[in-house]
């Protein structure tokens, strides 16, 4: 079986967990035998493709001018961005260009095309509209160039559900999208108008959709009415390190509790900020620690200092790679207090380092994991009371990280892949 994936981020250079995922996918779909190639729209030339041959959309010359690339332009029209869907080419040029063609008689196969490449940045940035409805053009190019040459198409996230779309629509084949993360996460109720109608048209066109779990099926069935039956859970993995494990100097002596992520709404920094300044009152040798960045860093530094924690808090900004490794080596215990978490791998990465972990009931992860404590993100009381419980009995401690390390060790990639195997099989079969 062979597979054209598109995805928006492949390691060593990510911003998030899709990117983690989308490698530990790839890497097991490769040990069942199905051949995939990855799409990003930037590729650095030092991606691991062992598993998986990397596609860099930047590269790709595409060309402009037949109907399925004005097809694919109206459909996305509502994008708001402020230049041009379609590279070296405007709204007017096109028009004049089909009156000629319709004037003089010109078939498709004689048409002029405007052909070159778009350089993508790969970021989430102010042009990421831009860069959305670019891909998509790209896409659909992709697809012509490799007909035959892939079964089915698997677009991971809402970044990358136009650029499916396109690519069925000029190849025919079935199209599987992953949601791993609702404009509902990420904003709540208060979404984003222009995302959410992007992941409802992807959902809409797809074949199947991919949910990381039960939790956001759910969200997909009743915010986006997507039929059910079309609408599977699979539950992501972790991935172990080959390699001998690594100390790293503490050089303090105090307990370490960390929080590893996006510092904004969805992962619910602000209640371990709370959380943390009831522990302090009850226990003076701890130290908190935020790794990550976002929009909401402002905003938590000032309410570390109006509680007067500043000196039991430290911000070590966005951690990639080794240093996320180190970190949990660091660690003697991971809270994940998210507010609407899809699933959540940064757990099962603390538990693997047999670091004990605290996770909010409101993720995904907590449909498969037992040896976690769980509480209600909101419920700041019950997350102090579990820090200072696993920071303060080492037998505890010892118990969650012994059957955590446990439990983890039997959720591998090898396993989720074969599950997306069998969508693929079900959306070939129709």
């Amino acid at each position: 079986m062979k597979v054209l994936m598109f995805g928006w981020e492949f390691p060593p250079h990510i911003a998030g967990g899709l990117g983690t995922a989308t490698y530990g996918l790839t890497r097991g779909l490769a040990k069942h035998g199905v051949e995939v190639k990855m799409v990003v729209p930037k590729a650095y030339g030092d991606e691991d493709q062992r598993f998986v041959r990397v596609v860099n959309a930047s590269d790709v010359v595409t060309r402009f001018g037949d109907e399925r690339h004005r097809e694919i332009w109206d459909k996305m029209t509502f994008i708001e961005i402020d230049s041009n869907m379609i590279p070296y080419a405007t709204p007017e040029e096109w028009e004049r260009k089909r009156e000629e063609w319709e004037r003089t008689g010109t078939t498709s196969e004689s048409r002029d095309m405007w052909q070159g490449r778009f350089s993508f940045s790969g970021r989430y940035g102010e042009n990421l509209m831009e860069e959305v409805a670019r891909y998509a053009m790209v896409a659909a190019e992709v697809a012509r160039q490799m007909e035959g040459e892939f079964d089915v198409i698997h677009a991971h996230d809402w970044l990358t559900y136009y650029a499916g779309i396109a690519a069925k629509a000029v190849s025919g084949k079935p199209l599987v999208v992953h949601m791993h993360a609702t404009e509902y996460d990420r904003s709540g109720e208060n979404i984003n108008r222009t995302v959410y109608d992007i992941e409802r048209a992807g959902m809409e066109a797809a074949d199947r959709v991919i949910a990381v779990s039960n939790l956001t099926r759910n969200i997909v069935i009743e915010k986006y009415g997507i039929p059910a039956h079309k609408v599977v859970a699979v539950h992501n993995a972790v991935r172990f390190a080959t390699g001998p494990v690594e100390d790293v100097e503490r050089g303090v002596e105090d307990k370490i509790v960390t929080f590893l992520g996006r510092i904004t709404y969805q992962k619910g920094p602000d209640y371990f900020v709370e959380a943390a300044a009831k522990v302090l009152k009850r226990l003076p040798n701890v130290r908190f620690v935020m790794a990550g960045s976002g929009d909401m860093m402002n905003h938590v530094v000032r309410r570390v200092a109006a509680l007067g924690i500043a000196d039991r808090f430290h911000f070590t900004g966005f951690l990639k790679g080794d240093d996320v490794h180190k970190m949990f080596l660091l660690s003697d215990v991971y809270v994940m207090p998210s507010v609407s978490e899809p699933f959540g791998i940064s757990p099962l990465e603390a538990m693997r380092s047999n670091v004990p972990v605290i996770i909010s009931k409101q993720s995904g992860v907590a449909e498969v994991l037992e040896y976690a404590v769980k509480v209600d993100y909101w419920d700041v009381d019950a997350m102090a009371d579990a820090i200072y419980a696993l920071v303060e009995y080492p037998a505890l401690s010892k118990m969650f990280s012994a059957k955590g390390l446990e439990e983890v060790t039997g959720l591998k990639w090898d396993n989720a892949a074969a599950k997306v195997k069998q969508v693929y099989q079900d959306a070939i079969n129709g």
